[in-house]
């Protein structure tokens, strides 16, 4: 997911947004740990994208608090 899509969002979404992509995260965790996840890659695309959203989510807190 792009920055400039998730700047679109609101607070309460990109929360949600967060905490969804963390619960994708575990999962593919846990494919990792039984040996079932295909696409490795997929684990460090999803880090990035939590990483992604949380950036966005302070600039907004941040822009909220000024």
């Amino acid at each position: 997911m792009k920055a400039s899509e998730l700047r679109a969002k609101d607070v309460a979404a990109l929360e949600k947004e967060i905490t969804d992509l963390l619960k994708a995260h575990f999962n593919l965790r846990m494919q990792k740990g039984t040996q079932q996840l295909g696409n490795t890659a997929q684990l460090g695309n999803v880090r990035r994208d939590i990483a992604r959203a949380k950036t966005v989510l302070a600039e907004k807190k941040k822009g909220a608090a000024q």
